[in-house]
C-alpha cells in the first residue's frame, strides 16, 4: 500500500473517532457517564475532572451516581456539576452525588439534533480537506495508472468515512429522540 493511502486511512480514522467521542458527550434522553466525567472540579486548589475524583455509575432510568473516593470532595464535585450548565438536578445524598436528567423538551431535542448535524458537517469538511491534501500529494506520482488507482482508492476511503459519520449521526438522532 502506498504511503499516501496509509496516511489517509490513519487520518480518516482519527477524524471519525473524534466525531464519535464528541457525540458521546452530547446529552440524550439516557444518562451516560461521559456527560459528567470531564467536568472540571476545583479540588483543594487543583483543577481535576470528576472521573479523577470519583466512580461514575448509572441508575436507570435517569440517574447518574457519582461516588467520590474522598468524602471531603463531595461539596466541590456537587458545585462543579451544578455550575457546568448541563441542566442536571444535582443533590448530595450521604456518600454519593445524584445527578438526575430532566425530561427534554421538544425544543431542546431539536437543538441537540442541530448540534449533532453541525458536528457531522464539520467532520465531513475535515475529511474533504484531507482528501484534497492527499490528492495534491498524488500529483507527484509519475505513473498515470498508479495515480488514477491511488485517487480512486482515496475516494473510496473518503466515501466509507462519510458513510460511517452518517450512520453514527443517524443513530445519535434516534438516541436523542
Amino acid at each position: 500500500m502506498n504511503t499516501h493511502i496509509k496516511e489517509i486511512t490513519d487520518r480518516l480514522k482519527v477524524i471519525v473517532d473524534a466525531y464519535k467521542e464528541e457525540l458521546s458527550a452530547i446529552r440524550t434522553n439516557r444518562p451516560n457517564p461521559k456527560l459528567v466525567e470531564n467536568v472540571s472540579v476545583d479540588y483543594m486548589g487543583t483543577p481535576m475532572t470528576v472521573k479523577q475524583l470519583a466512580t461514575i455509575n448509572i441508575e436507570p432510568p435517569k440517574d447518574i451516581v457519582i461516588a467520590p473516593w474522598d468524602r471531603a470532595s463531595i461539596p466541590a464535585v456537587e458545585k462543579a456539576l451544578k455550575d457546568a450548565g448541563m441542566g442536571l438536578n444535582v443533590a448530595a445524598q450521604g456518600n454519593v452525588i445524584r445527578a438526575k436528567l430532566p425530561e427534554m423538551t421538544q425544543e431542546r431535542v431539536e437543538e441537540f439534533i442541530k448540534l449533532v448535524k453541525a458536528s457531522a458537517e464539520q467532520s465531513k469538511i475535515r475529511i474533504r480537506m484531507l482528501r484534497d491534501d492527499i490528492n495534491k500529494k498524488l500529483k507527484d506520482i509519475k505513473d498515470e495508472d498508479q495515480k488514477f488507482r491511488s485517487k480512486d482508492e482515496v475516494q473510496k476511503k473518503v466515501d466509507s468515512a462519510n458513510k460511517e459519520i452518517e450512520s453514527v449521526l443517524e443513530a445519535k438522532i434516534i438516541e436523542i429522540k
